[in-house]
């Protein structure tokens, strides 16, 4: 099978393995900086616009995760009504899967996701029985524009936690 042709057929699989690569490398950024003291939730199904949800101390995270190569990211209104919702478009090597560099969209830890009802309804990817594509009511279509480009891990947890300094790091 093509490189290209799994990336297709095996895209489920895909996406987990970048979840979980996600979560791990997030974790394993806190873990260098002595932050123990975090939990990792995921939902049963995607239903509410989140993959996971990350959270320590008052801050809880619902994460939506994006891999597309290009194009506009479609975002379910469900999210914006999370605490601190916020996405997470992750660059992807396809021969390797490596992560990086990152997109962000969200506000400082605490804060709700910007408003999203400033950008478009997206179509539905497929036809309806009349052969129409529906509008998608409660989702709006974001463009690369609307996200800040990170490089690192690192940036990307202090925008999901915020700065950590010395005493925000448990002590034994």
């Amino acid at each position: 099978m093509a490189s290209e042709d799994r990336h297709f057929t095996h895209s489920t699989l895909r996406e987990r393995i970048v979840e979980h690569v996600f979560v791990g490398d997030v974790l394993r950024t806190l873990w260098r900086r002595g932050v123990t003291d975090v939990e990792i939730l995921r939902p049963e199904f995607d239903a509410h616009g989140y993959d996971v949800v990350m959270s320590r101390g008052p801050v809880v995270r619902h994460v939506q995760l994006k891999t597309q190569a290009a194009g506009k990211v479609s975002v379910g209104r469900a999210l914006a009504e999370k605490p601190s919702g916020c996405i997470i478009w992750i660059g992807l090597n396809k021969d390797t899967l490596e992560l990086g560099p990152f997109m962000w969209f969200g506000a400082l830890p605490g804060l709700p996701l910007p408003d999203i009802s400033i950008y478009p309804n997206p179509k539905r990817a497929t036809h309806n029985a009349g052969g129409v594509r529906p509008v998608r009511k409660n989702h709006h279509e974001l463009p690369p524009a609307a996200f800040t480009k990170l490089k690192t891990l690192d940036e990307v947890v202090v925008r999901l936690f915020g700065e950590l300094t010395e005493r925000d790091i448990p002590q034994p």
